[in-house]
């Protein structure tokens, strides 16, 4: 099926496989969506507290697109864009998803939900950097080496995730926090048969989606002669970031800033524990990591991090529209800076 693929797209020109990545990135998100509906469904029928589906179902949910994207890439052996996605859209909900929520309003700053999980966000980006990092050789990243995620460093981030997710539950149920979930719950009272149908439907929307988009791309790539890394840390990670996007700004305009806050900074954790893990424990291989991680990808990962804790620390109690400005310029900085690397 892969070569099947392969020499269907290969008929396309550079203007045919955009159109592709896009109807592959829309279809991709329907089908998250889509998926995490029947999820919740699932779930409510089995009576589970909405509280647990919130921090468990909802929250792995938004991030199918990234973790679908980075798994299959990893299992076709290209872990570049598997990795790729995970840090370009670490970056992408950091500087374009929250800069752009800021800049519709003032966010509330919950202070709760930032000193509790920031530092959880901040230290998964180390870790995921440590991870990778040649011990053999430390210096070697410096000079064009190559390092590695092994897989079982992906397992490690997968048992942290678990963790992660299982701390969130107590902190939900400990502050009272409700989960509101009546956009998600249609079909709560279908026939089983029908909730299970329209689950694997969207499952295999989800695959064929990310097969199509991961071929279209690297075609695009080899055509224009960009890195795999580099289109899936800009183009890729911005359409897989597409449900944090929505949810952000949909958040900041009917008030509810704080939501905007929590949703990018556990959707970063989700990325670099679950995308990232995921995608190594995928292959024995685990996740090769080149040059252009550690020159460009992650300095600019960890720079956007560092500039919303400083953001947080100078901020009282909201995040105002000068921030948001300031995150954006980031963001812009990262694209041009990508670029300019991929024309010299």
């Amino acid at each position: 099926m892969e070569e099947a693929l392969k020499a269907l797209l290969s008929g396309f020109d550079l203007g045919g496989l955009a159109i592709v990545i896009v109807v592959s990135i829309v279809a991709l998100g329907w089908g998250a969506d889509w998926l995490v509906q029947e999820a919740v469904a699932l779930s409510e029928r089995s009576g589970i507290p909405k509280v647990v589906i919130g921090a468990t179902v909802v929250s792995l949910g938004t991030t199918t697109p990234e973790a679908a994207v980075s798994v299959m890439a990893a299992m076709r052996g290209d872990p570049g864009m598997a990795l790729g996605n995970a840090v370009g859209s670490i970056i992408c909900d950091t500087g374009l998803v929250l800069g752009v929520a800021c800049l519709v309003g003032p966010l509330p700053l919950p202070r709760h939900i930032v000193n509790r999980q920031g530092w959880v966000q901040f230290g998964a980006a180390l870790l995921l950097i440590a991870a990778s990092w040649p011990l053999a050789s430390p210096l070697s990243p410096f000079q064009g080496g190559k390092g590695r995620i092994e897989q079982w460093w992906g397992f490690v981030f997968l048992a942290l995730l678990a963790l992660y997710l299982w701390q969130s539950v107590r902190w939900a149920r400990k502050s009272g926090e409700q989960t509101h979930l009546e956009e998600l719950e249609a079909d709560v009272r279908a026939p089983l048969a029908i909730v299970l149908g329209k689950l694997a439907v969207a499952v295999v929307v989800v695959v064929v989606a990310s097969s199509v988009l991961i071929e279209a791309v690297k075609l695009a790539a080899a055509r224009i002669g960009m890195p795999e890394e580099i289109i899936a840390a800009t183009i890729v990670a911005a359409g897989t970031s597409l449900p944090e996007f929505v949810t952000g700004v949909t958040a900041a305009r009917r008030g509810h800033g704080d939501l905007a806050v929590g949703n990018v900074v556990g959707a970063d954790i989700l990325n670099a524990l679950f995308v990232t893990g995921a995608a190594a424990a995928a292959t024995r291989e685990g996740l090769e990591v080149s040059s252009e991680f550690y020159e460009w990808l992650f300095p600019f990962m960890l720079g956007i991090l560092v500039l919303f804790r400083v953001g947080v620390f100078c901020s009282k109690d909201r995040l105002n529209v000068v921030f948001g400005g300031l995150l954006l310029a980031a963001y812009a900085s990262y694209l041009t800076a990508l670029v300019v690397r991929a024309a010299s």
